[in-house]
């Protein structure tokens, strides 16, 4: 992730799945079966004594802004709330997790499960983590090396031997939490790198294709080899592991760096330059380079999708597009011309689910005006797909140039006025120390009942049928069965008191909801469930009433 202060100065901080027409016909063979037992059960009426289904409709998510004592109340559950409010967890340099290199296993789990603990605490719904910092891996890999960020040494792996990733997927998954593996896509080593590398990274495996640049190395990417290798990576990782989504940054091409005299030094990429020439290309160097990063983009957002259909892909960019289309008044660093990224093209062409554009500047800085660049990414939008900014949390800080918490808050507030439907905070360190209070303010003022992240339904636009629901007396326990268990990522429920609607979401896996409160039954009315799929679409509501014989 690379930080951007709006001026001239710039500074760093598993399983296949199955053939899809094959899924959407077991899923429509569920949807009918669940839909006969469902109308045969509504005519056997409720037994006394007993939780009794009801039938409704099913509603148009919306963000739910309100505290749920707020909601008004009706016989219908409200709206399901729908808003992806996520956080970047970066292991390069180990700026998040873990905290330092050579970590005991059971210190790094201990520090992912508090991030995962703290994020459910701030009811956030997604973790975007760090999986491949610079051509390196914090899971085990038979194309690339364990990552020196977790236990000082490049192709070590954590001892006693875990699965990092593995583990953030099964934690983050039991809290109700999506994960997305976020990937450099051409970065083989950086500055912050101290351990030697290890025979099988990429610049001993494929040192042809790899480059110096300033104090980094970098693959390539007008090699073919380069792009290969990284669709190979991250195909693996799709292919093995349960992940939600699948995330880049912003370093395509790497940012410009400057000689002893101050000039910008140009990337040293023309082996694979005069090959393209000597082929016959007639595309300038700047297209060329561009071309470049296009097909690496198309062919991920394709393959994402082979792989598993309902995985999600995200990009998030500099925060600043074209120059020749920004709005007036709109000044600084040009993507497009330095780290050759044409991404209004990409969301034209509509390869990518989610764009994360990275708007890391105040409200009231009118050269990056924050609304101007979200107003100016929503226009560019032709395929309408989400647009989720990053936000520069961690500018929050012990420093004068300190944000004040309000920023933040302000930055949440502007994005909903715009009818936004999510944001990323870069990143968990600064939710993690709770800098200015800025955790606490978000739970208590922003994020104050829980969401479930927005639909994608160009991906899997197919129904899922509702569950069942079985009242256990004696537990107190409302039991779930899922007509379309294979599909079926979450439990979005709603629970009616005499005073308020409360809404929560739950993993699949668990399959019964306590109505009890401090040991005793709840005083409810009513226990709304949806079934909620992997690419988020919503069943039909499941209602169990309670009455009194």
């Amino acid at each position: 992730m690379f930080l951007f202060n709006g001026s001239s100065d710039l500074s760093v901080n598993h399983h296949p799945a199955k053939p899809r027409g094959q899924l959407h016909g077991l899923r429509l063979a569920a949807s009918l079966a669940t839909l006969l037992v469902t109308l045969l059960a509504a005519c056997a009426g409720p037994q006394p004594g007993s939780i009794a289904p009801q039938s409704g409709a099913a509603k148009s998510p919306v963000i739910v802004n309100a505290p749920p004592a707020q909601l008004p109340l009706s016989k219908d559950a409200p709206a399901t709330p729908r808003e992806f409010r996520a956080v970047w967890v970066s292991t390069v340099a180990n700026i998040d997790w873990p905290s330092k290199r050579e970590l005991s296993s059971d210190k790094q789990k201990a520090e992912a499960i508090a991030i995962l603990d703290q994020a459910v605490q701030m009811r956030l719904n997604a973790i975007v983590l760090q999986v491949r910092p610079s051509a390196d891996a914090i899971y085990p890999s038979a194309l690339e090396p364990w990552s020196e960020f977790l236990t000082g040494e490049q192709g070590r792996p954590p001892q006693p031997y875990y699965d990092p990733l593995q583990f953030w997927i099964e934690q983050a998954h039991e809290r109700g939490l999506e994960l997305h593996a976020w990937f450099n896509p051409y970065r083989a080593r950086t500055t912050q790198a101290k351990a030697g590398q290890a025979r099988s990274h990429v610049s001993k495996t494929m040192p042809a294709i790899v480059r110096q640049y300033g104090d980094m190395s970098w693959m390539d990417p007008g090699e073919p080899q380069a792009m290969q290798h990284t669709l190979n990576v991250i195909s693996d990782v799709v292919r093995r592991y349960d992940v939600d989504g699948v995330h880049i940054d912003d370093y395509f091409y790497p940012y410009p760096v400057k000689n002893s005299a101050g000039i910008e030094m140009d990337f040293p990429d023309e082996p694979a330059w005069n090959r393209y020439l000597q082929s016959g290309g007639n595309l300038n160097r700047a297209d060329w380079r561009r071309d470049n990063v296009n097909r690496l983009v198309a062919a991920i957002y394709q393959q994402v999708h082979q792989e598993k259909s309902w995985v999600k892909f995200g990009i998030s960019p500099f925060g600043i597009g074209r120059p020749d289309r920004l709005p007036p008044g709109i000044t600084g660093f040009s993507q497009y011309d330095k780290l050759y990224a044409d991404v209004e093209l990409w969301l034209a062409r509509g390869w990518l689910d989610y764009l994360a554009p990275q708007l890391y500047w105040p409200i009231q800085q009118t050269p990056q005006a924050f609304k101007v660049l979200y107003d100016y990414w929503s226009t560019q939008n032709l395929q309408q797909r989400h647009i989720w900014p990053g936000l520069f949390t961690s500018k929050i800080d012990h420093t004068e140039k300190s944000w004040q918490a309000d920023e933040i808050l302000n930055q949440v507030d502007a994005l909903r006025e715009k009818a936004g439907t999510g944001h990323i905070h870069f990143s968990m360190v600064s939710l993690s120390q709770n800098r200015k209070d800025i955790r606490k303010r978000l739970a208590q003022e922003k994020y104050t009942s829980a969401a479930l992240v927005p639909a994608t339904p160009w991906l899997e636009n197919t129904n899922i049928a509702p569950p069942q629901l079985q009242w256990n007396e004696e537990q107190k326990l409302l039991r779930v069965q899922l007509a379309d268990p294979e599909n079926t990522r979450w439990l979005a429920i709603w629970k009616q008191t005499e005073q308020q609607w409360q809404f929560s979401v739950q993993p699949a896996s668990k399959l019964t909801i306590d109505v009890r409160k401090d040991g005793q039954p709840a005083p409810l009315k009513q226990v709304v469930v949806m079934a909620v799929s992997r690419s988020g679409q919503e069943s039909l509501p499941a209602k169990f009433s309670v009455t009194t014989p």
